[in-house]
């Protein structure tokens, strides 16, 4: 089974993008993190297949827990989607050029997560 770590500092948000997820009927665990920092400890602790990452959040921001995992060479190959009200398209490439594997705008939808998932090896 597929781990999924959801990181985002609203819990409405996090059940969101759980709900929309499970409805898609892929089989896998959740495990939430309501800031980057908290991410990163949950990180080091355990294996994850995906990532979907909010970017406004406290403590650690959610580009700056990208440029952090992405500067460690064991999680190179991690998929990480930032899921985050950020429309900018300025927001878009920085996200992608510090190394987000693809970029989801809220409101989430099941078709936007198909469209993104079926790019990745999950």
């Amino acid at each position: 089974m597929k781990t999924v770590l959801v990181v985002d500092d609203s819990r409405i948000m996090r059940n969101i993008v759980k709900n929309t997820f499970s409805s898609m009927n892929i089989p896998c665990q959740f495990v939430e993190a309501s800031n980057g920092k908290q991410a990163l400890a949950l990180l080091d602790g355990q294996k994850f297949d995906l990532v979907l990452l909010d970017w406004n959040m406290p403590e650690l921001s959610g580009l700056d827990f990208l440029k952090t995992v992405r500067a460690n060479d064991r999680y190179k190959s991690l998929p990480i989607i930032m899921v985050t009200s950020e429309a900018a398209r300025y927001n878009v490439i920085e996200a992608l050029k510090n190394g987000a594997t693809d970029y989801i705008i809220k409101p989430v939808n099941e078709k936007s997560f198909r469209e993104k998932l079926s790019k990745i090896t999950f």
